[in-house]
């Protein structure tokens, strides 16, 4: 909750970042970034590819982390890598830990130059209207600094744990919130959005399974990149979701919120019996800035 979040006692903060300090607990952090890399690729060559180093390395680095802790993070076989029930453990608590490193290395610079500023991540077009008031309201705050908005494609709260991010507008069910900090600002139902012409497109409301059981469904992809089994589109943010929707290739089930922004000849179908979207505010729980703080409790006056 805001208040008692956000108390300066660093003595709270845990010790398992150390900012600055090239390993955690024994492990180096150059280990934990490559076993980053390989568990959302879940390739070796597209891994070591995007690190900018040899694929040998890379696998000798992972075989030496899973000896040092003495257990399989990955199984590999001729086809696949995949991640087992410790490799997923260790891909959340890295992104934890590499993300505190990279935003403490970030505020560091900004207090530094003398700059505090706040970055605040939004997936792309997907609040507008609550970015927008958030940002007017803030800005009036006595003491406001600076906020730069990073937008998202998708899976927004990476930002958070990679550290690009101090804070999230997110929307659960759909964006996890695990792990993570937050203040509810609203909640909503949900809607099907499809081409006027589609068979659906008529009727006054819809239950779920009626949408599940549509082979056009759009696909979104996983924090990993990978995209669920089925015919749909796969999408990558909400601009090229909604072009697909106008085009009739595709349906997609959305807040309610965007009822308001619907080309012609698309609509909207309440979708009865869906879980409501809550759109929340979060934030890592390790952080301490009084910045942020005021952020939040703006977000949580106006919703």
């Amino acid at each position: 909750m805001v208040g008692g979040a956000f108390e300066t006692n660093t003595a709270s903060v845990p010790q398992r970042y150390p900012a600055g300090m090239d390993t955690v607990e024994g492990v180096e952090t150059r280990e934990l970034r490559y076993f980053v890399a390989v568990a959302e690729e879940l390739h070796f060559g597209r891994a070591a590819e995007r690190l900018g180093i040899a694929q040998p390395p890379l696998s000798r680095t992972i075989a030496q982390l899973e000896h040092r802790l003495g257990v399989a993070l990955l199984t590999r076989t001729s086809r696949r890598v995949s991640l087992t029930n410790a490799g997923e453990v260790l891909l959340a608590e890295s992104r934890a830990i590499l993300g505190a490193l990279s935003a403490a290395e970030r505020r560091t610079r900004g207090a530094a130059e003398d700059r505090p500023s706040l970055v605040l991540a939004s997936k792309a077009g997907g609040t507008g209207e609550v970015l927008a008031k958030l940002l007017d309201a803030y800005a009036a705050e006595p003491g406001a600094v600076p906020v730069e908005v990073l937008l998202c494609e998708s899976n927004t709260h990476l930002a958070l744990l990679d550290g690009r991010a101090d804070a999230a507008l997110l929307h659960e069910p759909y964006e996890p919130t695990a792990g993570l900090d937050v203040e509810v600002l609203h909640t909503e139902g949900q809607v099907v959005v499809m081409s006027s012409a589609h068979p659906l497109a008529a009727r006054s409301g819809v239950r779920q399974a009626d949408v599940e059981a549509l082979p056009e469904l759009a696909r979104w992809p996983a924090p990993d990149g990978t995209y669920p089994d089925g015919s749909g589109v796969e999408v990558r943010n909400l601009t090229q979701l909604f072009q697909m929707v106008e085009l009739g290739r595709t349906v997609a089930v959305l807040p309610e919120a965007y009822r308001t922004r619907l080309a012609e000849g698309v609509v909207a179908v309440p979708v009865v019996d869906a879980q409501k979207v809550t759109t929340v505010i979060a934030w890592p729980p390790h952080a301490r800035s009084r910045a942020l703080a005021d952020l939040v409790r703006v977000a949580t006056g106006f919703s």
